[in-house]
């Protein structure tokens, strides 16, 4: 048996200075002596980019249920981002979406909520809560390129400073958040272990986001969105904007290979105009660009399953996008890295003893499941997508799921039933419950949609940018 260390005494070293090592560094912090992050890249003093972030440039949020997971680590997270002017967009009460089947309607009650906020200052909030602990330390310009152990005990990791030179640093807890760049597998392979079983499953969408100056006053400001179709013939698109922190925008345009949104300052606005309403562009031609377009082509959805792996080694967890990357269509990222970080707290709040790795592992892999199932089982059925086609289980389910979804449009009911999923505060079986099943066989109980619906207050801003 492992000897396990006392609590007291016991080191961790987390990997990468990403939103996932900083939560996973707040999970870990109350039950080992000290914790260091090794982080490749300079981390800034203020809300500014980070380097090795390319997603930053795109649109953000944090779900239901990643919330709940931060505050739980971070107590007062979330009070301080709303006060440095992150906005709480109730769910679906501010929120103007288009789905495939049809406009959501913007129910009077809500039951869930999103923080919308630049990742920047995400991060910042995020890492300054951390970072005040004094248990905690960060090593900066730095890469771990190995880990230190064998099949059973990792004991640390080998770093490479920015001058070449190396040096093992010692652990108790070794915990990889290093993101879509991990090199987690081959690291394991270098330890014997192999058989890892993964998954790459791309749409192949592309990104293209800007940042800009609200024409309207952003506090109480819906979140605006238009849903692709996979169903339709010609290339999926779609898009987001986003009120965030400085009276900004923050606008997202993704499309599927044929339809690419590209860099050209020029093309974003007449682009928005191709989505399958014009809303976005509609808005956006009263907005002033602050920034230049940034363009990405990492969206596929990548997953490891170290939850499968045997043997696995003791001291050693991996957590956040290492273990499952999303297309950041979802806007789950985030939060799930949040919900794993928590639930790898909780099984530390026990100590740190023999098996606990391992049992970590399989409730981080249970925190990725609902995510996965979403972003997997609707991006299967775009026809660009590579790595998995839909089998006819998944064309089923999609059909049932679609059906719920235009049910949605004029059911409460069947429209909370979904949120409890895109939260991720139940999981997609929950779909399937009979009352549930119920409402989808009846569908909306209202006439659906013909347009977006704002309010009265809304549409007089709405209507003085137009005279």
């Amino acid at each position: 048996m492992t000897e396990t260390p006392r609590r007291s005494r016991a080191r961790a070293v987390v990997v990468g200075g990403s939103i996932a090592g900083m939560l996973a560094a707040a999970a870990v912090k109350d039950h080992v002596a000290s914790v260091e992050i090794i982080e490749a890249h300079d981390l800034p003093e203020g809300p500014e980019p980070r380097k090795g972030v390319p997603q930053a440039a795109h649109i953000h949020f944090i779900q239901t249920g990643g919330a709940e997971a931060f505050e739980a680590l971070l107590p007062g997270t979330i009070d301080l981002l709303l006060a440095s002017g992150a906005n709480r967009i109730p769910v679906t009460s501010n929120m103007v979406i288009y789905s495939p089947e049809g406009w959501y309607r913007r129910w009077k009650r809500s039951t869930h909520y999103l923080i919308t906020a630049s990742r920047d200052l995400t991060d910042f909030i995020v890492r300054s809560q951390v970072l005040k602990d004094p248990r905690v330390t960060v090593r900066t310009h730095s890469k771990a390129v190995a880990l230190l152990g064998d099949q059973r005990q990792v004991k640390g990791v080998r770093v490479r400073r920015a001058d070449g030179t190396e040096e093992e640093v010692r652990a108790d807890l070794v915990i990889d958040a290093s993101g879509r760049a991990t090199r987690m597998p081959e690291w394991l392979t270098e330890l014997g272990i192999t058989g890892l079983a993964q998954d790459n499953i791309d749409s192949g969408l592309a990104y293209a986001s800007r940042f800009y100056r609200a024409p309207v006053p952003t506090h109480n400001w819906p979140v605006i969105g238009i849903q692709a179709d996979p169903s339709l013939s010609l290339p999926a698109n779609a898009g987001g904007i986003l009120p965030i922190e400085g009276d900004r925008w923050h606008v997202s345009l993704m499309g599927a290979p044929g339809g690419h949104p590209t860099s050209d300052p020029d093309a974003f606005e007449p682009y928005a105009r191709t989505l399958r309403h014009p809303i976005m562009a509609d808005l956006l031609k009263h907005a002033e660009p602050l920034t230049d377009v940034q363009v990405s082509h990492s969206t596929a959805n990548r997953r490891n399953y170290y939850e499968r792996l045997t043997p696995w080694p003791e001291g050693l967890v991996v957590l956040g996008d290492s273990v499952a990357a999303f297309n950041p269509l979802y806007g789950q990222g985030m939060s799930v890295a949040a919900q794993g970080a928590r639930a790898l707290g909780d099984l530390l709040s026990t100590g740190l003893a023999a098996g606990i790795a391992r049992r970590a592992q399989r409730a981080i892999g249970k925190c990725v499941d609902t995510a996965w199932a979403l972003s997997v089982g609707t991006d299967i059925h775009f026809p660009t997508t590579t790595g998995k086609q839909p089998s006819m289980g998944d064309r089923l389910l999609h059909r049932y799921v679609s059906r719920l979804s235009q049910t949605a449009t004029g059911s409460f009911h069947a429209a909370t039933a979904l949120t409890d999923v895109l939260a991720l505060q139940a999981p997609p079986p929950s779909l399937v419950r009979p009352s549930t099943l119920l409402s989808a066989l009846i569908g909306p109980l209202r006439t659906p949609l013909d347009r977006p619906q704002f309010t009265p207050a809304e549409r007089r801003l709405l209507d003085n940018l137009k005279s």
